[in-house]
């Protein structure tokens, strides 16, 4: 019968970093619990240990097993990014947590860090890193072997966050701990133990794009300017899209990327996915990926082929109609998620029609905006107003009214 379980902080510098009491339940423990690092730093413990390698649930079920006074240990802060919460989960326990990572490299830095934004990149994909860190005055990093401040100094030149100076942290508390300060060109280029932490701090306040990006700004194909949602249309589907910070949307027909950079923008937790038929479109679309620094998934190709390899969305986003719409919306509704909307633009009238009735067919609420925008233009001393192509915003949503 398990009398307790302890999980407990340590850090890289091992017995060292903790505390009389900790090292005393370590000692009196029957069972010790951790990473084959940690492990190493108690090579004459006499107890049973569980080895933490691969999937944890292996783990808590060795750990259920076991009998006597449990102790696990964790680097650093295991809630923050560690194994405290999925533990806690599971069973019964006491956590007594050490300073993270990300506490002792702004100590180190001399920063404080109430206002940083924390990202951990440590198992996870970098992609959709730009739109969650720009603007930001301060970003801490967590890295890992893929994700490295190599690799991560790539990533931000190449969206051109030239306005950020870095700070690494190597092995903290431990006895080949290191920490120096790097523009990203020399980050790019110095080594590094695997064990860090990146810290971002602007040298110059981050330019942040306002909602409704001006249409100029955007690189499109010439000399056929004009194939983009204009900005007042944009604004108003993305509302009608109903987008959230952990959105997955696709943008089928991306074209210039409009739509998906500015719904990207607000979806940072989540993740866009975009496809376009037009290859001098799509190079338009990545151009402005890197300018507005909103990094999306876009692919060449003409939906419904290739939408297999997105994930189901919250949102779809169709900037007109094609000759395979009855198969285009069938598709976006059966992949649609619960309470997910679909957004479609039309320009005329036999499309909003054929679209609606789609819509209907496969049991979608219907909802439609007739938008007529003009804009003001001067015309000698006076003003006139110039107007644009009206537009119909059909928005189909499933299981909502």
């Amino acid at each position: 019968m398990t009398a307790s379980i302890k999980l407990i902080g340590i850090g890289d510098g091992g017995k060292a970093t903790l505390n009389q009491q900790t090292t005393e339940w370590i000692e009196q423990s029957d069972v010790l619990v951790a990473g084959e690092r940690v492990l190493a730093f108690f090579d004459t413990y006499e107890g049973q240990k569980i080895v933490i390698k691969g999937g944890l649930k292996q783990v808590v079920e060795q750990i259920q097993a076991a009998t006597g006074n449990i102790v696990v240990l964790a680097s650093g802060d295991p809630l923050f990014y560690g194994i405290g919460q999925y533990l806690s989960n599971k069973m019964p326990l006491e956590i007594y947590p050490h300073v993270s990572s990300v506490q002792l490299a702004f100590a180190r830095c001399q920063t404080s860090w109430q206002d940083a934004k924390v990202i951990s990149l440590h198992g996870r994909s970098i992609k959709g890193l730009a739109q969650k860190m720009n603007g930001e005055k301060k970003v801490a990093l967590l890295t890992d072997e893929v994700n490295s401040p190599n690799a991560i100094a790539q990533y931000l030149l190449d969206f051109g966050f030239h306005e950020y100076r870095a700070f690494v942290a190597e092995n903290l508390e431990g006895v080949e701990e290191r920490c120096r300060h790097f523009t990203l060109e020399e980050m790019k280029e110095a080594a590094f133990s695997p064990l860090n932490v990146v810290i971002l701090i602007a040298q110059e306040t981050p330019h942040v794009w306002p909602l409704g990006i001006e249409d100029e700004e955007f690189s499109q194909r010439k000399p056929d300017k004009g194939l983009i949602t204009k900005k007042e249309i944009r604004v108003l589907s993305i509302q009608q899209l109903n987008v959230k910070p952990d959105s997955i949307i696709w943008d089928i027909g991306t074209c210039t990327g409009s739509m998906a950079i500015e719904a990207g923008r607000i979806a940072k937790e989540g993740a866009v996915y975009a496809i376009e038929k037009n290859e001098p479109d799509l190079a338009n679309c990545l151009e402005n990926q890197k300018k507005f620094r909103v990094d999306v998934t876009a692919i060449h190709g003409k939906a419904p082929e290739r939408l297999d390899e997105f994930p189901n969305p919250d949102a779809v986003f169709l900037g007109g109609t094609g000759g395979n719409i009855r198969d285009l919306l069938t598709i976006c509704s059966e992949r649609l998620n619960e309470g997910g909307r679909i957004v479609l633009n039309a320009t005329t009238i036999e499309n909003l029609a054929k679209a609606v009735e789609i819509f209907k067919e496969l049991d979608l609420h219907v909802h439609i905006i007739q938008a007529q925008i003009a804009r003001s233009k001067p015309i000698l001393d006076m003003t006139r107003f110039v107007p644009l192509n009206p537009i119909f915003i059909i928005t189909a949503s499933k299981g909502e009214n």
